[in-house]
């Protein structure tokens, strides 16, 4: 999760190594942001978010170079300097400080989305308890009723985020909402699975 680490700073997630490219320590990338040639300068610093049992874990790291090749973000690291290195570091999200005032499009400190209310249809359906990054994406927690609802924090989901408003707007697909009036019939409905199915 955002976090600071510098007084006055804010960690965005910028990016996610997902695959060793070639022999000379390149990784692709999966980019979260909409300037990756100024975020990914040469020299540019990042902090890494790995597993506590990796080498990496609480290291950064330094670009390199950073190209696109084949139509695919590529990023060469400092000390990066041949496959097994880089095959290291595959599913490593990289944060990078952020000015405070510093704005971006399409990114959120988790700080700002945190008890924004969740409308759907025009309906506030809860209220975003939390956020959780993982490395395939980021869920919003959304505290509905007694229950927390796990929403992919992905464009088609949650397709409006609007700070100032105080809400973001989602359009889950059918049943990730629906069955909470319904809960206590669901479970019922779990454990006679074999009516249901021969209905």
């Amino acid at each position: 999760m955002s976090k600071d680490r510098n007084q006055g700073k804010n960690q965005l997630r910028v990016g996610r190594l997902v695959k060793a490219h070639g022999l000379k320590g390149a990784l692709k990338l999966e980019l979260y942001t909409d300037n990756p040639e100024r975020r990914f300068t040469p020299g540019a610093e990042f902090t890494l978010q790995v597993p506590e049992a990796s080498p990496w874990h609480g290291k950064t790291v330094v670009v390199r170079e950073y190209r696109v090749m084949n139509g695919n973000p590529v990023v060469f690291l400092n000390d990066v300097d041949d496959r097994e290195a880089a095959e290291g570091l595959v599913r490593a999200i990289l944060w990078i400080d952020q000015d405070a005032d510093e704005v971006e499009d399409n990114a959120w400190f988790d700080h700002q989305l945190v008890g924004l209310d969740v409308v759907r249809d025009d309906v506030v359906v809860g209220k975003v308890a939390r956020v959780e990054h993982f490395p395939a994406q980021d869920l919003l927690i959304v505290r509905s009723g007694d229950q927390d609802i796990m929403v992919p924090f992905v464009q088609a989901i949650v397709p409006t985020v609007d700070v100032s408003a105080g809400r973001v707007i989602v359009t889950p697909p059918a049943g990730l909402f629906e069955e909470l009036p319904d809960s206590s019939e669901s479970s019922a409905a779990e454990e006679s699975s074999d009516s249901d199915a021969s209905e």
